[in-house]
């Protein structure tokens, strides 16, 4: 019963070449449609074309449906269809008797036509429960008879917005998710099923498709109860007010006991002699006219999904296999388990050395806080502003400390030479001042790369949750010991910062001659008493200098050539506590990376603290397992997938050949 090739009512269609110039091959497609189904290819994201028969409560959709297959269906009050119903309709011209079975839950299950409604009713029941709530899964019915339209539609639970007795107070919303879990797809067809008795745009099947079909492209209207309500039904068929793209079908529902040869010679007749409704055009009219044309529709999205279908079942396979191939090797023996060990240590220095040595973060390219090198840039150069860039001073006037340490250090010797000593007590207090900065910025430093290596350790051996722990707890202990080194470095750079005072740099003296070129004007201004006692000095900014007036002259040039050469030597201190901790931090990071923490968790794991680690990565983690199981048969089931698709391409292939 395949769909002739015809010129549309609105629109001439070329319809496409698979469907038109092979339309023997139109089962074979169905069949195809119908085998991925059962494969349940959907369940990996792969839509099929799909018709979707969705109505409001009592619009008449199993009566459209019974006319379609030809055999009864449940009915009664309230909503008689509570799970999806797929129907199968095939045309199988040898049957002397018609064959059906209903399909769920892994369950074959024959029946027959005066049991359909029994049958039907039972297996809902234990899909949905004996009470009156509904499902989203699927039962399916497959009807194999001769005249039947080669048809697979789905039928959903009719709309209701007011719960009776016995269903969930949130019914409306329960069909309403299942409806649009169905029509959502762009493969799925509407099939809408409205009453000639409503106003069509208050119908709510009609809302529900306009949210994802809102052109109405691939929207079909089915009219039913033409005979109750003829009046003006031509007007709403040809209005369209709520854009029906694949346009109208009105037809006659069966009554009573008619049989189904009865109720369409009297829909023929209804349709030819009725003063009104003889008036609508005969292509839009009919449950044959309705048959041919999904029929046509449904051939045709077939033809235009099928390149889709198979693109999509390719890609998903191709992703399957390759996330199954890089997933980890089923260990059996401890060998297998040591390799597997070696590989994730080799893996973690490789990582650890891009991103902490070289500055290559390829692996977490969007993650910034894993681009070791820079953030530890960023620290450094934190740690560098925070140091004072003059010599910190907590004075309550100018000199007045100098000239306090000075007196203290005063000897029987000649008063001209500067004590050396007192430079170095006031070196060391403001040494001592900012020597928290250096032991914070390492503190932080390795905080940082604690977080670095454990996230890398835990990346490369996520697949193994024994070794995962047995390392980290390694990983931690290591960076513990090498903290504790780095502060202790920290400590003896403050400590040889204390002891003496010395530099090469050719800036320090140069700053320093620069610096006491102000000391006679700064001498003339706390000599003259009647004038002003503030005066502005390089690198020190204004001070005032009346506390110094009366003080011996010897002491307060002593105390100025102090102050000039502390801040001439500060900037060496502060270099060096800048550059020998970049060296230090750098060098213990190298040292990390390339040797000790392969060492560390090779004495932990192999060298007898944990070995069972290695023994306990032989057992599989559920996670993993269960991930592989459902790769596999994932797998399996795109495979099978794609040869019932290649069967019919090259089926096609040969056919347009001859």
């Amino acid at each position: 019963m395949a769909p002739p090739c015809f010129e549309d009512s609105k629109q001439i269609q070329t319809l496409n070449a698979l469907t038109c110039s092979y339309n023997d091959q139109i089962r074979p497609l169905l069949d195809a449609v119908d085998r991925l189904r059962q494969l349940k290819v959907m369940q990996e994201g792969i839509e099929l074309p799909t018709i979707v028969v969705v109505g409001d409560q009592s619009s008449g959709k199993s009566s459209v449906l019974e006319s379609l297959a030809g055999i009864s269906l449940p009915r009664g009050q309230g909503i008689c269809t509570r799970v999806p119903l797929i129907m199968r309709l095939q045309d199988d011209p040898s049957l002397p008797s018609p064959i059906l079975h209903l399909e769920y839950k892994g369950k074959h299950v024959p029946t027959s036509e005066s049991s359909i409604t029994s049958a039907i009713e039972s297996a809902t029941a234990e899909i949905a429960g004996s009470g009156k709530g509904i499902s989203d899964t699927p039962l399916t019915l497959v009807v194999r008879k001769k005249g039947v339209p080669d048809l697979t539609m789905v039928d959903l639970p009719g709309i209701t917005r007011v719960p009776v007795h016995g269903q969930p107070e949130n019914i409306y919303e329960q069909i309403a998710a299942i409806i649009m879990q169905y029509i959502k797809p762009a493969e799925s067809i509407i099939l809408n099923v409205l009453s000639a008795s409503v106003d069509f745009p208050t119908c709510e099947s009609i809302r529900m498709s306009q949210q994802v079909d809102g052109k109405g492209e691939r929207t079909l209207a089915v009219v039913t109860k033409a005979d109750k309500s003829p009046e003006g039904l031509l007007e709403k068929v040809t209005a369209d007010d709520v854009n029906i793209g694949l346009g109208y079908v009105c037809v006659r529902n069966r009554i009573g006991s008619e049989t189904y040869e009865e109720a369409r010679a009297a829909e023929a007749n209804l349709f030819e002699s009725h003063h009104l409704l003889s008036k609508i055009d005969k292509s839009i009219v009919g449950i044959p006219v309705l048959a041919n044309k999904l029929m046509r529709i449904q051939s045709q999205s077939i033809a235009k999904c099928l390149p889709d279908i198979v693109k999509k079942i390719n890609e998903k396979l191709n992703r399957n296999v390759s996330e199954l191939e890089t997933m980890p090797q089923n260990l059996v023996t401890v060998g297998d388990a040591m390799r597997a060990f070696m590989q994730i240590i080799s893996k973690t220095k490789e990582m650890l050395r891009k991103l902490l040595i070289r500055g290559e973060f390829d692996d977490f390219p969007d993650d910034k806080e894993m681009h070791g090198t820079a953030r530890m840039a960023e620290m450094l150069n934190a740690y560098a502003a925070a140091l004072p860039d003059n010599i910190p001073t907590k004075e309550a006037a100018f000199l007045l400390e100098e000239i306090e340490v000075l007196e203290e250090n005063r000897g029987i010797w000649l008063p001209n030479f500067l004590p050396r000593t007192a430079f170095l007590i006031l070196l060391q207090k403001r040494v001592k001042e900012v020597s928290s900065i250096p032991q914070d910025f390492v503190e932080k430093v390795w905080i940082y790369l604690e977080d670095i290596v454990v996230a890398v350790l835990d990346e490369a051996s996520e697949n193994y949750p024994p070794l995962q722990a047995c390392s980290r707890r390694a990983a931690l202990n290591l960076i513990e010991k090498m903290r504790g080194r780095s502060i202790r470095n920290v400590k003896e750079i403050i400590e040889m910062e204390m002891v003496t005072d010395f530099t090469l740099s050719p800036d320090y003296m140069k700053k320093w001659v620069e610096l006491m070129e102000q000391q006679e004007r700064f001498m003339e201004v706390v000599h003259n008493n009647f004038t002003p006692t503030k005066v502005i000095l390089k690198a020190v900014g204004e001070v005032d200098v009346s506390h110094l007036r009366g003080r011996r002259d010897v002491v307060v040039e002593q105390a100025f050539d102090i102050r000039m050469r502390q801040i001439s030597y500060w900037k060496s201190v502060v270099l060096r506590l800048v550059d020998v901790l970049a060296l230090n931090i750098a060098y213990a990071v190298k040292k990390l990376v390339e040797n000790e923490l392969e060492t560390e968790i090779m004495n932990d794991v192999v060298g007898g603290r944990s070995m069972n680690c290695i023994e306990k990565m032989l057992e599989e983690s559920p996670a993993i397992s269960g991930k592989r199981e459902r790769l596999r048969k994932s797998i399996q089931l795109l495979r099978e997938s794609k040869e019932v698709v290649a069967k019919i391409i090259d089926r096609i292939a040969v056919k347009a050949a001859d």
